[in-house]
């Protein structure tokens, strides 16, 4: 007979996933974490250096993991380089890599450890989930060698790729996932041949996990929806917050809005490189999300997400994205327009001059429209309504079509676009639609102090972004983020010569 002691993990994992199936809900987790970052160098510390550092970084994850199981979590997400941090090179990065086996190998590393060689990180991250009976979701490195017979193989005999780890509540992996989109500063990894969809099923609902920049690409985020049919994405992330389309809160809730699946955002926390912003977004808007660009410390999340977020009754409708914008006339005012730059994308602006109004900006194939009434035009605050159809990006070109309600920087129009965080002006009401040459848009809607709008607005099936009983508190944007994912140009980097 087994010791009780044995028999417990085992007795805990039976009762939760009963739990589970009895339910038609489940309780998340998400932790942004203040990654301790090793010290800047070229040369790769020693492999005992490079653990150091990361147990120190899993110390506070486990200290989040544990929290979270005992607060009824059924899985948890770790940020993007939440473990090591992303100051390397390629050289550099390779003491704190593991082999990181397919998961069809049936592994459970905190039983076996050694089974496939030292896997230290791997055998800790495993534990955390056993012990604690709860998924866990990481992102680490993974190394695979390679040799000449492999005409892609790099210079120095391996790939090195960002990597995605997910761990069931037995400690056993069940998920591993290469980062497919890599941002422009990570040159210390490849990018896996072809992108990979991967999801995995659990007694609460199927998963699919992706990485950080690969939310903004069809390959794998639209794929891993919209063919895999997966119920909730799992998203450890590092991002930096760009206003007014790209912090992270707003645009993470508006694709879980408009891709209509539960999103478990999960970011690191660096507020010298503008990094905040995490939470539980599901198709109806967010369950809960944090934003903190003033401290240090990190913060964990909890929330109870449907299982199976396409049969809820308030699962929202199907949207014609340009089918209100398209049969209407064009407003006045369509004219009196300038050009004003978001970052380096060249938008099409017209201020609204007076207290209510109805107007019409138009950019390529694309013709926004606004009907809004301010609660009082201030003279120390500027609005405009802008549209934006191209490309955006420098090395990798990537194609938007944006309707935007925006406040500028300042009363001087040269600062529309600017990024701006504060407000003083109510909307009793705006509507804003799009003649949209995509089934793929994001809305957004941004309030003062980087501040979400729960239950506050609509989005019409006719495609209209409407607010319902005016604006609570002051806005800074309401944007339609619509991606054309068809116009994007080839990968400069994995074009073929």
């Amino acid at each position: 007979m087994l010791p009780s002691q044995a028999l417990l993990p085992a007795v805990v994992f039976a009762l939760t996933a009963l739990q589970a199936l009895a339910s038609d809900t489940f309780i998340a987790a998400v932790y942004e974490h203040a990654v301790i970052l090793p010290d800047p160098t070229e040369e790769p510390v020693s492999p005992s250096d490079a653990l150091a550092l990361m147990n120190k970084n899993m110390d506070v994850l486990e200290g989040a993991i544990k929290e979270a199981a005992q607060k009824g979590a059924h899985i948890i997400v770790t940020p993007e380089d939440g473990i090591y941090g992303w100051r390397f090179t390629r050289e550099a990065i390779y003491p704190y890599l593991e082999d990181i086996p397919d998961p069809v190998v049936n592994w459970i590393p905190c039983t076996d450890p050694s089974r496939f060689g030292p896997a230290p990180v791997q055998g800790r991250l495993s534990c955390m989930a056993r012990n604690n009976s709860i998924y866990v979701v990481a992102n680490i490195g993974d190394k695979k060698l390679c040799d000449s017979s492999d005409p892609g193989c790099p210079r120095d005999g391996r790939y090195q790729y960002n990597t995605d780890v997910v761990f069931d509540s037995q400690g056993k992996l069940v998920a591993r996932y290469h980062k497919y989109n890599l941002f422009r500063s990570e040159t210390q990894f490849n990018y896996p041949k072809d992108p990979e969809v991967v999801t995995f099923e659990t007694p609460f609902g199927k998963f699919g996990i992706f990485t950080c920049f690969d939310i903004l690409f069809y390959e794998p985020a639209v794929v891993l929806v919209s063919k895999m049919q997966v119920d909730t994405v799992l998203f450890p992330t590092a991002w930096m917050n760009v206003l007014p389309f790209l912090t992270a809160v707003e645009f993470h809730s508006a694709w879980a809005m408009g891709i209509g699946v539960n999103l478990l955002s999960a970011n690191t926390h660096n507020t010298s490189m503008a990094m905040t912003g995490d939470g539980l977004f599901t198709p109806e808007g967010p369950v809960t999300y944090h934003y903190d660009s003033a401290t240090d410390e990190g913060r964990l999340l909890l929330g109870e997400l449907s299982t199976q977020p396409r049969l809820s009754p308030t699962y929202p409708p199907a949207i014609s994205w340009s089918l209100y914008a398209t049969s209407i006339k064009k407003f006045p005012g369509e004219n009196d327009t300038f050009s004003g730059a978001v970052r380096k994308d060249m938008f099409t602006f017209s201020e609204l001059r007076h207290k209510a109004g109805n107007y019409t900006v138009c950019q390529g194939d694309l013709c926004c429209h606004l009907v809004y009434q301010m609660s009082n035009k201030r003279k120390d605050e500027v609005y405009v309504l802008g549209a934006f159809d191209g490309l955006h990006g420098s090395l990798i070109k990537y194609h938007w079509q944006i309707c935007t309600l925006l406040k500028c920087a300042s009363t001087n129009l040269s600062t529309c676009g600017q990024p701006v965080e504060t407000a003083q002006t109510k909307f009793e009401m705006f509507s804003l639609s799009g003649t949209f040459g995509t089934s793929y848009v994001f809305p957004e809607v941004l309030y003062s102090g980087v501040q979400l709008a729960p239950g506050e607005f609509e989005v019409l099936r006719d495609g209209r972004l409407k607010s319902k009983h005016g604006t609570s508190k002051p806005l800074i944007t309401a944007t339609l983020f619509g991606r054309l994912y068809e116009k994007d140009l080839p990968h400069p980097l994995r074009a073929s010569p």
